[in-house]
């Protein structure tokens, strides 16, 4: 029971359940209030009545539950406050348990068998018979529901991703917990059934991994899909309930665990906008703004396309206007607003207008003058293009370290429509502007000039060999997500440089060796295999090879596959090299060698 419940301090209980007993779908709380109603309302006339809309409420929320005999069992409590009444209410509620997939189904389905028994003999028979089928249907399902839950941990904490494998795993078992639902394991028409079902495992799941934005996009999206199935089908107030309820997920997001996540955010706008619900939008963008300690560009980015879309093309200036009030946005602000004119009005004087005066602010940024310089290109504005570059190169606003990617995209610039003179110009400049870097290594310089997207005039190791870097692309490689990543520049490892990749052996499963302290000692143990063609061969060996040897086991297997064994003994025997002996290969033979003591031979085997 709840210590407030036990403390009696109910104004406190009734507060706590106010404010969580909707939104936490857990069946411990749900104990819990029922414990409440039935600690609180036990003295009043009306408390079978209120017993009995307790457990209806609680069935409605939590009957879903794979746990939920722990509540339906109970089911007796609620007495006797009109006897038809009183048959009515429990019936039901045995009825709605025995037809949801649960734990200890089965006892469950005795019981009320039992209970309709008990109040009529003759009815119960058929009551039961109607009910079987679906009993049945239940009882197979419970067994999949237990298996695809086994592992979760329900009452672990929700906190932000942590990146962990036991969280990756957690996170996969939720998935397929859910994706099982959606299978419709119940064999089920009834759409309404189905959704329902998903939606309870999604808010279980929500409850452990309510930091991920994914699950609340999935969950949201999942709604608005039955929401327009069902309203395909004509059930119009189902349809708006489940529309209804996606807004609400968005808002539960963006209102609790996620208030910053903009992801959900915009998500949230576009599926308002689908609804035509503009004034909601802009409501969004704008609580989104109003957040302190975040960067701004992307939302006034987002807003001024959804308002293009929606109101125009002076709504979109609007908001353009008031992202350059708002001292925290940066240059992307400038670049989409000239492109939205450019594409939208077509009017590209107005766009050269708005990059003008963003270079004016962020003419230190290289990022913002390459997007300015794709645009004068893609205009075929070879004069005005050219004029930039030697603007930004020579006003001095660009530090040394920021300007390699303007001077590579001048040398590009001028290797398509400029002439020889001009390209060799454009060469000597970029090399007296980083003479102490690129000091020796001019032919590494002269790559640039004739390479054209992923195709270089040398091979991945001369380039390594050159020195070659290619700056094109190394600042964005590391804000790309790794599967995107194109690379600018070829492998720099040749293929036959590369060392092939055998099998490794299992390391984890070796044994550390552990010698003896007490070890018998064998001045010579050597063991050989050679091919002998008789017993003939095998002395003819021992006596030739010289190796010191006082005793040889000599296991030898001729070619009527008969294995003998031949103990030869000499003194003083020396072989130096086993391998030099040169016998014919018809025979198998395994020679020991040892220190000879009568008994110790047989621990040598094969």
């Amino acid at each position: 029971m709840c210590p407030q419940i036990k403390a009696k301090n109910y104004d406190k209980v009734e507060k706590l359940f106010q404010r969580c007993l909707m939104k936490v779908l857990h069946i411990d709380l749900w104990k819990c209030y029922l414990s409440y109603v039935r600690e609180t309302k036990g003295k009043l006339p009306s408390y079978k009545e209120k017993m009995a809309q307790a457990y209806d409420f609680a069935l409605d929320k939590i009957g879903m539950e794979i746990m939920s005999y722990q509540v339906s069992y109970t089911i007796e409590a609620v007495g006797s406050y009109a006897e038809n009444q009183r048959i009515t209410a429990v019936r039901r509620v045995y009825q709605r348990g025995c037809v949801n997939p649960m734990i200890n189904i089965e006892q469950l389905w005795r019981d009320y068998s039992k209970y309709e028994e008990g109040i009529n003999v003759h009815l119960a028979k058929k009551m039961i018979e109607d009910r079987s089928r679906d009993y049945m249907n239940a009882r197979r399902v419970a067994k999949e529901y237990e298996t695809v839950m086994k592992g979760l941990d329900r009452n672990a904490p929700s906190v932000p991703p942590q990146n962990s494998p036991q969280e990756a795993q957690q996170v996969e078992m939720w998935k397929k917990y859910i994706q099982w639902e959606k299978s419709n394991p119940l064999r089920t028409e009834d759409q309404t059934l189905i959704t329902k079902r998903v939606m309870f495992a999604y808010e279980q799941c929500l409850l452990v991994l309510g930091h991920h934005p994914d699950i609340w996009y999935e969950a949201a999206q999942y709604l608005e899909q039955s929401s327009k199935l069902l309203a395909e089908k004509g059930d119009m107030n189902n349809a708006k309930l489940f529309s209804d309820e996606a807004a609400n997920i968005y808002e539960r997001a963006i209102g609790t665990l996620l208030k910053k996540n903009m992801l959900l955010y915009f998500s949230f706008a576009d599926y308002e906008e689908s609804r035509m619900k503009h004034e909601k939008v802009h409501s969004i963008y704008n609580r989104l703004l109003a957040i302190e300690h975040i960067d701004p560009t992307l939302v006034y980015i987002q807003y001024m396309k959804f308002a293009r879309r929606a109101e125009g093309i002076k709504s979109g200036r609007t908001i353009f206007k008031k992202a350059r009030e708002d001292a925290r946005t940066r240059h992307h602000v400038y670049a989409t607003a000239a492109l939205m004119e450019y594409y939208c009005s077509k009017d590209k004087s107005v766009a050269f207008k708005i990059f003008e005066l963003g270079l004016k602010k962020y003419g230190d940024i290289p990022e913002y003058i390459l997007a300015y310089i794709d645009y004068l290109s893609h205009l075929n504005e070879d004069n005005n293009t050219r004029v930039l570059f030697e603007r930004v190169l020579t006003s001095g606003s660009l530090s040394p370290d920021k300007s390699g990617e303007i001077w590579a995209r001048f040398l590009a610039f001028e290797s398509n429509i400029g002439d020889l003179a001009s390209i060799l110009k454009v060469e000597r400049r970029r090399f007296m502007a980083f003479k102490d870097e690129y000091e020796g290594k001019e032919t590494a310089l002269l790559v640039d000039r004739y390479k054209f997207m992923d195709l270089y005039p040398c091979s991945p190791s001369e380039l390594k060999a050159l020195g070659y870097k290619d700056v094109s692309r190394a600042k964005y490689a590391s804000l790309m997500p790794e599967a995107v990543v194109t690379p600018s520049t070829p492998s720099l490892k040749d293929e036959a440089d590369r060392k092939p990749e055998y099998p490794k052996p299992d390391t984890s499963q070796m044994i550390p060796f552990q010698p003896r302290h007490l070890a018998r000692e064998y001045k010579h143990l050597a063991l050989c295999r050679i091919n002998l063609r008789s017993e003939t061969n095998v002395k003819a060996f021992v006596l030739t090879t010289r190796m010191h040897y006082s005793a040889v086991d000599v296991f030898t297997q001729t070619q009527n596959s008969k294995k003998k064994k031949v103990r030869i003994l000499r003194k003083n025997i020396k072989i130096e090299n086993e391998k030099t002996c040169n016998c014919e290969k018809k025979s198998e033979l395994w020679a020991v060698n040892s220190e000879f003591q009568e008994g110790k031979m047989s621990e040598l085997k094969r």
